[in-house]
């Protein structure tokens, strides 16, 4: 017996279908999940990194009615996608070039068709293996088990899973229902969103898994350590974001003019000044957002078009 099937139940079948049955009666009807379309999954997924689900709605709807397919983003001026990131506090900005990016080759060398596996769609600018994974079960029903930190909380409790992410990924292979990959993933993820969170909620839940739960069983909910999000305000990806704010509706500016618009407290020589500015500037330079140019007199930063 492999190390992933000694941590299963002898009905894992029953596991199996007792978590389907409980997502397809009720779940969180997210827009996202109501489509097959690749493009549309991979904004969503994209958007969804380290930003709650909620907060993506408004932004993935706007999103595609600006850009509806991956050939109108391709042609869009990246100036202006991530300008979208920016004033929908979406964070990351680089998120922005490289979706805009990945929908160029989507055009250019597939000529406008998705990949349909998880190798292939991680050829695509910013698609790793989690995001490739994602979209070739949402989108195409031929993915692998996703191993996020949802899931991950799910099999430490419930099946007593080691919190090793080798251990996880086999376990979550093992235990996937086969060919179903659409809706486990979904269903697994939801699982540990809504019943098996950091606070569980076992019975206000309805969680399908209690009877197969060592978690529930010995009344011990503790879960591997989950990294938190850092405050956004005041944080550098705010001020990053305020930098393509302001650049967006200049041609350029120098460090003394850019650096007011983006902290009220600016001040050229104090602890947010033209060292902090500059830092700023180099991360959005390595990340191909902007550029900088400078004479013996000063420093001119401006979007890269």
């Amino acid at each position: 017996m492999t190390e992933a099937a000694a941590h299963l139940p002898d009905d894992a079948d029953a596991v199996r279908a007792a978590l389907i049955e409980w997502y397809q009666a009720d779940h969180r009807e997210y827009p996202w999940r109501q489509t097959d379309d690749a493009y549309e999954i991979l904004v969503s997924e994209v958007m969804s990194q380290q930003t709650q689900l909620d907060r993506v709605v408004d932004a993935w709807e706007a999103f595609l009615d600006e850009w509806p397919t991956a050939g109108k983003l391709a042609a869009a001026d990246r100036a202006d996608v991530v300008g979208f990131w920016t004033d929908h506090s979406l964070g990351y900005n680089n998120r922005a070039k490289y979706l805009h990016e990945a929908a160029g080759q989507v055009v250019a060398e597939y000529d406008g068709t998705f990949p349909e596996t998880p190798t292939e769609l991680q050829e695509l600018m910013g698609v790793g293996p989690y995001t490739a994974n994602a979209v070739a079960s949402f989108a195409f029903n031929n993915g692998d088990a996703v191993v996020d930190t949802n899931v991950k909380r799910v099999l430490y409790r419930t099946l007593d899973v080691p919190d090793e992410d080798d251990t996880f990924a086999a376990v979550a292979s093992e235990l996937m229902a086969d060919d179903e990959s659409r809706v486990w993933n979904n269903a697994i993820m939801e699982l540990g969103g809504v019943a098996c969170g950091k606070q569980p909620r076992c019975d206000e839940s309805g969680c399908p898994w209690r009877a197969w739960c060592h978690a529930y069983e010995v009344g011990d909910f503790t879960a591997p350590d989950v990294p938190t999000q850092p405050d956004f305000e005041g944080s550098r990806r705010q001020m990053r974001g305020r930098v393509i704010s302001t650049l967006r509706e200049f041609d350029a500016l120098s460090l003394d003019e850019l650096g007011p618009r983006v902290r009220v407290d600016y001040a050229p020589d104090g602890e947010y000044g033209r060292e902090w500015l500059r830092g700023l500037l180099s991360d959005l330079e390595d990340d191909g957002l902007v550029e900088t140019e400078a004479d013996s007199e000063e420093t001119l930063a401006r979007l890269r078009t």
